[in-house]
């Protein structure tokens, strides 16, 4: 989006008046907009309050010193200093530009008083704290003045203007920002989900808890097949081998028959040992806690419909 960038050019008037329009040129070939005390309208507020309302509104701030010091208040500080520390106590994006050579500027434009000689000599010092370039004519500066903005623009970008018709409205601005606010809430509420329990299911055994699983199942002995025997078998096993057996009925929805002999199919190889003088018969039957199994997925971390069918995740 287009931006021009307002900048106040603080400096001493009467001597530097073909610097200033030199400078004024330069921000507005720039597409920058150029504020100074010769811009301000006239007004019944004073001086300095005013000054400080113009630069508070500004983004970047200009200082040209040249000979001489300028107009001082009841304090004896010049009204340049003034901008500058206030700028500076702003924190405003601050550049100056200092006369290479004051002492071949001409006597009617240097500063005669003794005092403000010294002041002078201090205020240049002052603005040696922050970024400085040094001119020697009006043309020069103008120069100076259009390379260092570019370069400052970009090392420290500012708010700046826009057109209004840029802009939208102030309502659908707020109901961006709103929107853009609730996201944010509901993005970092499915974080937190995404790594805690469901509510309710603090209690719930899972992962590495173990539970103990009866295994029902008809099976005749090697030594007598023509008797069959209704046989249980305890087996301890741990939350995450139960859904390791049923996960992958878990993308076909999966019936409730197909993880009962999934559960039972690892139950038995688990239980091989204990079983092997039984011939089990093909007929499995479901363990006793299924009831239990399958209420602890219905609610974490899966849910099961009235047709004992996997729905889908919590």
């Amino acid at each position: 989006m287009d931006k021009r960038y307002q900048v106040f050019v603080s400096s001493t008037f009467e001597d530097l008046q073909e610097e200033r329009k030199e400078v004024m040129q330069a921000l507005l070939e720039l597409d920058c907009i150029p504020a100074g005390m010769e811009l301000f309208p006239a007004s019944n507020e004073d001086q300095l309050s005013l000054i400080k309302r113009v630069i508070d509104d500004c983004d970047y701030y200009i200082l040209i010193i040249g000979g001489r010091y300028g107009s001082c208040n009841d304090e004896g500080i010049s009204y340049t200093e003034q901008e500058f520390r206030y700028a500076l106590e702003t924190q405003k994006p601050i550049i100056s530009f200092l006369h290479r050579s004051p002492g071949d500027i001409i006597s009617s434009k240097s500063e005669q008083n003794p005092e403000n000689k010294s002041k002078l000599e201090q205020f240049r010092k002052l603005a040696q704290t922050k970024m400085i370039k040094y001119w020697t004519s009006p043309e020069d500066l103008g120069s100076v003045v259009s390379r260092s903005m570019i370069k400052l623009i970009k090392n420290f970008p500012a708010v700046g203007w826009i057109k209004a018709d840029n802009l939208t409205s102030a309502e659908s601005t707020k109901e961006i920002l709103d929107l853009k606010k609730q996201i944010e809430h509901l993005e970092l509420q499915l974080r937190q989900q995404s790594i805690t329990p469901p509510p309710g299911t603090e209690h719930l055994s899972q992962g590495e808890d173990s539970i103990e699983v009866t295994l029902c199942f008809s099976a005749y002995k090697k030594d007598d097949y023509y008797t069959s025997h209704s046989c249980e078998q305890n087996c301890m096993v741990t939350w995450n081998e139960l859904f390791q057996c049923i996960s992958p009925y878990l993308i076909i929805e999966g019936s409730e028959t197909m993880m009962i002999k999934a559960i039972v199919g690892y139950l038995k190889n688990k239980l091989e040992n204990d079983i092997n003088n039984f011939l089990v018969s093909q007929d499995l039957h479901r363990p006793r806690d299924f009831k239990l199994i399958a209420s602890q997925y219905r609610i974490d971390p899966l849910i099961l419909d009235k047709n004992s069918r996997i729905l889908s995740f919590s």
